[in-house]
């Protein structure tokens, strides 16, 4: 009840509802992969899914902001120092910073190797440059985790930061207007000139192109959780209107053509749910994920934003407007083909899992 009655109202004025995490944090939600020592609940990928879908259901805005947050405070939990881990997991965990995630450059989406935004020392410090795109949680986050070229060309170049966004020289330059997840904050970061300390590096310079992959994989989770949450959402809404909703003497539901996409819409759920739950054991038991995490990405997101269409469909003219939640579904799922990697990326690596590289 901390969500279902407002989102309608949020979704509408695009509010991002920053005082809901306190509440997520009284849960343990926020802190939930973050290790007992440092205040979270240690409760490792497959609760924090769990807690994804979950919310999910009611607004996938609020979903997405857990998941990125959850996924930096398990980067720094695996690739920070101990140092860097006191310092930032205790606060994430409490719910009063946000964590953020800054990666994309307008020229650098999928192939994050060309990011040319320049991370320069000076003495024990580094001067950070550039421009950042579609910045998850950044105009409310206290900490972001960050990209930037410290050496050459290609991967090997860029290095992982942990930044303050009030830093000085730290800017909101343009906030995003989106299709859908407006509970979400997503917002443009530009960085003159901003001096941080060499305590600021994520592991070594050179390691931040695999330390985002990583953990991005993690973060493929956290999507597919979110897409399986809107997917049951569809679910729940579709199999109630087809109950009640009446037509040539009958419910709806007794119709082929909707009780059929009802019945895909189950299965395709179960199927996801599987997926995302396989890859989620796979992290946590320390084994390797990546591929399974792929796997349920790209087949969740696209079930989820297929089903949403068929949600609408089933809904007829009322699932086109906004006093049915369905049309909301469908604009919220469809990110979840895009971020976090597109589908096309997934299928690329699924495929090379298979067939090794090719060109």
């Amino acid at each position: 009840m901390e969500i279902a009655p407002h989102i309608a109202q949020w979704d509408r004025e695009r509010t991002f509802p920053r005082e809901l995490y306190a509440t997520l944090t009284q849960a343990g939600l926020m802190g939930i992969l973050v290790p007992e020592a440092y205040g979270g609940a240690g409760a490792g990928y497959v609760a924090c899914a769990l807690a994804v879908e979950e919310i999910a259901r009611v607004d996938a805005g609020a979903a997405v902001t857990l998941s990125v947050h959850s996924m930096i405070c398990a980067a720094i939990d695996k690739l920070g120092s101990e140092a860097q881990r006191k310092a930032w997991l205790p606060k994430l965990a409490s719910g009063n910073v946000l964590a953020g995630f800054a990666l994309t450059e307008s020229d650098a989406g999928s192939d994050a190797a060309q990011i040319r935004a320049r991370a320069a020392r000076d003495g024990n410090a580094y001067i950070l440059n550039g421009r950042k795109q579609w910045c998850t949680n950044g105009r409310f986050s206290g900490v972001v985790m960050a990209m930037f070229r410290t050496g050459g060309e290609g991967g090997k170049g860029i290095s992982a930061f942990l930044v303050d966004p009030q830093t000085p020289g730290v800017r909101v330059e343009r906030v995003t207007e989106k299709l859908g997840i407006h509970t979400s904050d997503t917002c443009d970061l530009a960085f003159d000139d901003a001096r941080v300390g060499r305590e600021a590096l994520l592991g070594n310079e050179g390691e931040g192109l695999a330390k985002a992959l990583a953990t991005l994989s993690g973060g493929r989770i956290g999507i597919a959780a979110q897409a399986t949450g809107i997917l049951e959402a569809c679910l729940d809404a579709s199999v109630q209107f087809a109950k009640e909703r009446y037509a040539f003497g009958k419910p709806i539901a007794a119709f082929e053509g909707v009780s059929f996409k009802i019945a895909r819409m189950a299965t395709d759920l179960e199927a996801a749910r599987l997926l995302t739950h396989r890859a989620a054991a796979l992290a946590d038991a320390g084994e390797p994920f990546a591929l399974e995490a792929s796997e349920a990405k790209l087949f969740a997101s696209t079930a989820a934003r297929r089903h949403a269409a068929d949600a609408i469909q089933i809904h007829g003219g009322y699932g086109y407007t906004t006093e049915f939640p369905v049309e909301r579904y469908y604009r919220d799922a469809k990110i979840t083909e895009i971020y976090e990697g597109t589908s096309e990326v997934q299928q690329l690596i699924i495929a090379r899992s298979l067939l090794g590289r090719l060109d």
